[in-house]
């Protein structure tokens, strides 16, 4: 036994014992690993109870990504050992009893390896080339070099190289230094060897990449021209663009080492020709590229996010923009995978539609557009929505006299969520095959309190509502039946109205089945007369919905009620409802009937009511006939059309508008109730004042002459009252529509024609005429008239186009013309200085052109006023004048127009220059152009 004071363990009693370490023994241990291998520590204890084994390291973490621990930690690996590996590593074993502790120093060593392994060499003649073997390992590794196999002590003494350690230096190298150099590198764990190759070459540059080279690259995008190259030296590589300046190594280009030019982000302005050049001092050679940058493929209008019935139709759009240059290929992917082999996609050039769509169509659609150099896409999900699944699994629960829970179990709801329940019910009993709907319910329920009528044989379903539509209607639930009852409502709409003067029908509107609560359904009809001590009467009545009383008084008031009753009882107490019994037409006319006439057109009636009693009904109001006998200037009656108006409710007083005026009237007045009109009124008469008159019936122009013409006319057909005259009015009106001074007269009521005289002859006249009371002038009409022309001044006017002497005056006047313009003609062809010319010289206006070389004409003469050319040429040889190379003609030296004759023969465009030009100018003289021209002029 074991005592344990001072942090000491004790064994106890029952043979528990603390950890010790079987292997490796002792407090510390030492192990070596090689880098690159597996690292393998164990540490093995004993104790009771069973110690757990634990690692650590004490000058870092462990390895976690290269470690691991077997039979039950007490073995510890690490994988691909490094030099950060070395260390002490701690393993602890600890139980309930306490702990133990072993040290491990792991030391690692490492066999050769390359840091930088010797390169092969291409050197020219009279270079210097550098042979380096950098290794590392623990110990460090010896370096020995070998040349052809032989070590380099031992081989040919050499002055152009240099040994040093690990690096072999080759100076001022000639032809003929070729050899293979050798680099071995060993310590006690292993060793390295590798081979180095130098070549001494005399080689002239040669350019390997092909010639003419096209490369195609996107906007933004960086670009790669080869030029690989070979040659002994080096050759220097140079890039030029489109035959200008060398490209610098700078942005946006960089020259790699192996001579590729880089472009970073080229643009459109980078397209075109590029040459580089590889060069030593044996020669030089060159090779063409071309680059091209294309615009990037874009997808204009992306897919969008689709929700669709189903059976509808889908359609993705997906429209693109890319370079013309490149061909694009579009393909559509379901799901990141092909579409599906089936008819009802359809892939458009850029649209891709689904007809009848299922819910094995929903999924996530790609459109990629793909070029030889890019590609883009866009992607959408379509959702496939359909009337939700009907519910299932109805339960009846809590089950009572007037109520009942029913519960349920939704459907699928096919993407688009339940909003409501509709909970529906068939009687049985009395309308089988028939189903109401009952109450709803939100669509997060599943359960509904349903309330109940009495004498009922319920079954009950549910349709699931989301935003497609209604789902099919559930299984119907069990039957559910409840006890009869007395009734709980009273029939409504109860009305009492009389269809005869003696009777009052009293109507309401029945109980359905489900509201009769039991069986014996009757109802009890009540009525008294209103205002009156009387008892209430009642008859109970069954399958009807009216009652008729009879004998009663005419249109007087009733109180009615109506109350439902069946076998288990008599219904809530009824309200009463005022009703009227039956209608009579009334009895009396309306008296003190008078007239207020306001004016010609207008007049106000007023009337004493008529006594309730005497109406016999319900008052519509009163009805007012007019008619209009006669005008007050005629004798005999001319009775018109009678006229009606009808003013509502109990009304003393009506206007009557659009009457005549200075006209004689007859009115009377009736009471109007439900049942029809009653005695009119005696007839009163009235007269409206006199009016303006109407237009007169006609206005008429005869025997017109000179100065003078005759006007007839007609009284107005509406007098409207006594005539007192007419109003002439007259004024000329010239060629220009203007109107001329107004002239007035006055005429008596009965006359109907004047002659007017003293008027201007060949001269428009426009007249104004109408009709006048004592109320004053009623509307005008109007008519125009033309005098007629002098005849002496007729015969003056002869056509002056066809006298002798106009026509022999132009006949000369042409030919002196032409004979000037052939004088002109001639002397140009000897020589004579072009007028125009003359002025260009003195002048040098600088809008002049100089004359023009190849074809021999003169260039234009701009006139700064009309703008319009002037153009010479050099007569051919042949005396002809071509229009083409001439344009010089009468029309361009006029005076703002083309050349025309006026009527009286005289020649409107004259023969000088322009206006403009004289007034700068004087009055030089100007030849005149060809003569050809001219005369095409007169054509």
């Amino acid at each position: 036994m074991y005592n344990y004071t001072n942090n000491l363990f004790v064994d106890s009693p029952s043979g528990e014992r603390r950890p010790s370490f079987m292997a490796p023994l002792g407090q510390s241990s030492t192990q070596m690993a090689l880098r690159g291998g597996v690292l393998e520590l164990e540490c093995i204890a004993e104790g009771l109870p069973t110690p757990e084994v634990s690692w650590y390291k004490e000058s870092g973490d462990l390895p976690s990504s290269r470690m691991s621990f077997h039979n039950f930690q007490k073995t510890l690996k690490i994988a691909d050992v490094m030099e950060a590996d070395a260390g002490d590593y701690r393993c602890t074993a600890k139980n309930s009893l306490g702990s133990a502790h072993h040290t491990i120093k792991v030391n690692v060593k490492a066999a050769p390896f390359w840091i930088s392994a010797p390169r092969n060499l291409i050197l020219a003649p009279e270079e210097t080339g550098i042979l380096t073997c950098r290794v590392s390992g623990d110990p460090k590794p010896q370096i020995a070099w070998s040349v052809n196999g032989v070590p380099i002590k031992d081989s040919p003494k050499d002055t152009s190289r240099k040994v040093e350690d690990d690096t072999v230096i080759l100076s001022d190298v000639q032809t003929g230094s070729s050899a293979v150099y050798q680099c071995n590198a060993s310590n006690e764990f292993g060793y390295l060897l590798a081979n180095a190759f130098v070549n001494v070459l005399a080689e002239a540059p040669r350019v390997l990449t092909p010639p003419n080279n096209v490369y195609q690259v996107i906007t933004n995008n960086p670009a790669f021209l080869d030029c690989a190259s070979f040659g002994s030296p080096i050759p220097a590589i140079t890039w030029f663009k489109d035959s200008q300046t060398s490209i610098l190594n700078r942005d946006p280009y960089v020259i790699h080492n192996n001579g590729t030019l880089e472009i970073n982000v080229a643009q459109s302005l980078n397209s075109g020709k590029y040459t580089c050049i590889a060069s030593n001092n044996l020669g030089t050679r060159e090779n063409h590229v071309y680059l091209e940058v294309k615009e990037p493929t874009r997808i204009l209008a992306q897919p969008e996010y689709m929700v669709v019935q189903r059976n509808r139709k889908a359609v993705f759009e997906c429209k693109v923009k890319h370079d013309p240059t490149l061909i694009p290929t579009m393909n559509w992917l379901k799901d990141n995978g092909e579409l599906p082999d089936d008819e009802r996609f359809l892939v458009d050039t850029d649209s891709l539609t689904i007809n009848e769509v299922t819910e094995e169509d929903e999924g996530t659609y790609t459109c990629v557009m793909n070029t030889t150099l890019d590609q883009d896409s866009a992607s959408a999900m379509l959702t496939v929505v359909e009337e939700p699944d009907p519910p299932t699994d109805l339960e009846l629960t809590d089950q009572r006299e007037r109520s009942v829970q029913l519960t349920w179990i939704p459907g699928d709801e096919h993407n688009s969520p339940t909003q409501k329940f509709l909970v529906q019910y068939e009687d049985l009993l009395h309308q089988a095959g028939v189903w109401h709907n009952l109450t709803e319910e939100e669509g997060t329920k599943t359960t509904a309190h349903l309330d109940l009528s009495p004498y009922a044989y319920y079954s009950f379903r549910v349709l699931a509502v989301n935003h497609v539509g209604y789902s099919q209607p559930s299984r119907p639930s069990r039957q559910y039946r409840t006890n009869p009852a007395a009734p709980d409502v009273n029939p409504t709409d109860v009305h009492g109205v009389g269809t005869e003067h003696n009777n009052l029908v009293i109507s309401w509107k029945e109980l359905t089945g489900l509201q009769s609560n039991g069986p014996g359904l009757q109802y009890k009809v009540n009525w008294r007369q209103k205002d009156v001590e009387e008892d209430w009467l009642s008859e109970t009545v069954a399958n009807t919905s009216k009652y008729v009383v009879s004998g009663t008084p005419t249109f007087v008031p009733y109180e009615v009620k109506v109350q439902a009753v069946n076998d288990y009882g008599n219904g809530p107490a009824p309200e009463a409802v005022v009703g009227y019994s039956g209608e009579d037409v009334p009895m009396s006319a309306p008296e003190s009937v008078q007239v207020l006439v306001q004016n010609g057109t207008l007049a106000e009636v007023h009337w004493e009511p008529v006594l309730t009693s005497m109406v016999r009904g319900r008052l519509q109001g009163y009805k007012v006939s007019y008619w209009r006998e006669r005008s007050l200037h005629q004798a005999e009656a001319q009775q018109e059309e009678q006229q009606v108006l009808l003013f509502s409710g109990n009304r003393t007083d009506g206007r009557l508008p659009g009457l005549k005026p200075y006209s004689l009237y007859t009115l009377n007045i009736r009471v109007v109730n439900g049942k029809g009109e009653g005695p009119p009124s005696p007839n009163h008469n009235f007269e409206t004042p006199e009016g303006v008159p109407g237009p007169p019936s006609f206005l008429r122009i005869k025997n017109t002459d000179m100065d003078s013409l005759t006007l007839e006319w007609g009284p107005p057909q509406d007098n409207n009252g006594r005539l007192t005259g007419y109003t002439l009015k007259y004024q000329p009106v010239n060629s220009s529509n203007e109107l001329g001074p107004v002239e007035e007269m006055m005429f008596p009521a009965n006359e109907t024609t004047v002659i007017l005289a003293d008027l201007k002859y060949s001269t428009r006249y426009k007249f104004y005429f109408n009709a006048k009371t004592i109320k004053g002038s009623g509307p005008t009409i109007t008519e125009e008239a033309v005098t007629i022309m002098d005849e002496a001044m007729k015969s003056d006017q002869v056509d002056l186009a066809t006298q002798g002497w106009f026509i022999g005056l132009m006949c000369a006047i042409a030919l002196l013309i032409l004979v000037l313009l052939i004088i002109c003609f001639i002397k140009r062809n000897k020589g004579g200085k072009y007028p125009v010319k003359e002025k260009e010289d003195a002048h040098q206006d600088p809008e002049i052109q100089p004359m023009k070389d190849d074809d021999g004409t003169f260039g234009e003469y701009s006139d700064t006023e009309d703008h319009k050319p002037l153009k010479g040429s050099r007569t051919p040889s042949n005396g002809t004048v071509k229009r083409d190379d001439s344009d010089d003609s009468l029309v361009d030296y006029g005076e703002g127009g083309d050349g025309q004759f006026n009527e009286d023969g005289s020649f409107i465009g004259q023969y000088s220059g322009k206006k403009e030009k004289d007034t700068h100018e004087g009055n030089e003289s100007s030849e005149a152009p060809s003569p050809v021209n001219a005369m095409n002029s007169f054509v």
